[in-house]
């Protein structure tokens, strides 16, 4: 089976998550602390090549109104570069309160508030992963 690669692409840094072997759960990976466009990509390449990842899911950051503004023009932008670079096709999940969401299982779990950063891109990439997961499932 293949895996799914999930992306939420923010200005400072970007969490990575990555599906199980058969697209059922999500699980976080990483948070990439953004260097430039081209260290980020590298390290996203690095990935994908590491898990054989065959789709990568990124976060749209749709305004609450349903509308397209300025940061997601950039997240699909830059997703399409990944996508173009690697070869690798992206797909568009509404991400919508997956941070709000991330933050919350963050608190409930006690981590420090200062260490939330560290954690809160990663849970909202597994966040938008599992909800493609979960609408997408068995439609192979």
């Amino acid at each position: 089976m293949k895996r799914i690669l999930g992306l939420d692409i923010g200005d400072k840094r970007i969490g990575v998550a990555i599906s199980d072997p058969l697209g059922i759960t999500a699980q976080s990976l990483e948070t990439i602390n953004r260097i430039g466009k081209k260290k980020d990509v590298e390290r996203i390449e690095e990935i994908i090549n590491d898990y054989g990842v065959e789709l990568i899911v990124s976060g749209n950051p749709i305004n609450m109104n349903g509308t397209v503004g300025e940061r997601s023009e950039k997240t699909v932008a830059f997703a399409n570069y990944i996508s173009n670079r690697t070869k690798i096709p992206v797909v568009f999940q509404d991400e919508r309160l997956t941070t709000v969401s991330a933050e919350s299982v963050l608190i409930e779990q006690g981590v420090r508030r200062e260490n939330r950063k560290n954690h809160i891109d990663k849970v909202a990439a597994t966040f938008i992963l599992q909800a493609y997961l979960d609408t997408n499932r068995g439609s192979d």
